[in-house]
């Protein structure tokens, strides 16, 4: 194992030094996955050609070891690659100073998903807000998050909330002022850490849009279990079924009431009398060289014969 003291005397000179992966752990809780995709693939054709041009930042333990602040992905590359060291940069800190680091380096990236987003803002308004901590602030992200200019949080424990306090705006302006999002989105997607594994899985998969995520994290996980069975079997849903879904009393709603309210708070379209006829219909009955106007003049005199047949005893 490197010598840590010689390891340390690298950060007073302000430069990357080697360090052995296996003293390396990952940041606890960290929100941002690791995936073996086409990407991965790329950064490991990289590092092989080019090796990691980038230092790792990192921050030492108690053990003798290091806590990955930066680099998650190209020290896992760099694992695939068969490299037993990385490049790194040690630098001392807090646990939140630590965590604000680790979001706002990994937010630089291209793809982020929408969990991984929120639960890393997540981390990164509690640690602020630890910065700042006062006596009379007991709240955590997840309350502020749910904070919504006195809307309701739906569910077993539905509640009025209070608005959000000047600290706690500024706190998320500054979050979201410095990722490039409005104070309202930092809140919204503080809100889906709320949401079940299985619903939020389908906001990163595209199925379940942030807007109907967010009304869906107000429920209670019993109800939101029962609302992933819906989308599973119809397909989707719609704000106008949650807004239906929101004036009954959660507590006596079975799976089975919950699709049924949901079901009928689906709209029916008004009968227009219109008759639509796709081309592809008509061509069973017209050759393709038919024109429009003939087809209509054809049916509409087939109409007029029917019409007159209806007529006779």
């Amino acid at each position: 194992m490197m010598d840590k003291e010689k390891t340390m005397n690298a950060q007073d000179k302000s430069a990357a030094t080697q360090i052995s992966i296996r003293q390396i752990h990952p940041f606890r809780n960290h929100p941002f996955k690791v995936l073996d995709d086409d990407r991965m693939k790329d950064l490991v054709q990289s590092i092989k050609d080019n090796g990691i041009l980038n230092p790792v930042l990192v921050r030492p333990d108690e053990q003798d070891g290091f806590e990955m602040i930066s680099g998650h992905r190209r020290m896992h590359a760099a694992k695939l690659a068969g490299l037993t060291t990385v490049p790194a940069i040690i630098k001392e800190m807090t646990d939140d100073e630590a965590v604000i680091a680790m979001v706002d380096s990994n937010m630089q990236r291209e793809e982020i998903l929408p969990s991984e987003r929120a639960f890393s803002l997540k981390m990164k308004m509690d640690a602020m807000h630890r910065q700042g901590a006062r006596t009379d602030l007991k709240r955590n992200s997840s309350e502020i998050g749910a904070e919504t200019n006195g809307d309701e949080t739906y569910g077993t424990e539905c509640h009025k909330l209070v608005g959000l306090s000047v600290k706690d705006r500024k706190t998320r302006e500054e979050i979201g002022e410095s990722m490039g999002l409005r104070g309202r989105q930092v809140q919204n997607y503080i809100r889906l850490t709320e949401l079940t594994e299985d619903l939020l899985n389908l906001v990163d998969q595209k199925k379940l849009s942030i807007v109907l995520a967010v009304e869906i994290s107000r429920f209670s996980n019993e109800l939101q279990r029962s609302l992933y069975s819906y989308i599973q079997k119809n397909g989707m849903i719609k704000k106008t079924q949650l807004d239906a879904l929101k004036k009954f009393n959660y507590e006596n709603l079975t799976e089975f009431s919950v699709t049924q309210v949901l079901n009928d708070a689906v709209s029916t379209k008004e009968d227009d009398g219109k008759v639509v006829l796709s081309r592809r219909e008509l061509d069973k009955y017209f050759s393709k060289t038919v024109e429009t106007d003939k087809r209509k003049e054809v049916i509409l005199d087939l109409l007029d014969r029917w019409k007159r047949g209806q007529k006779r005893p």
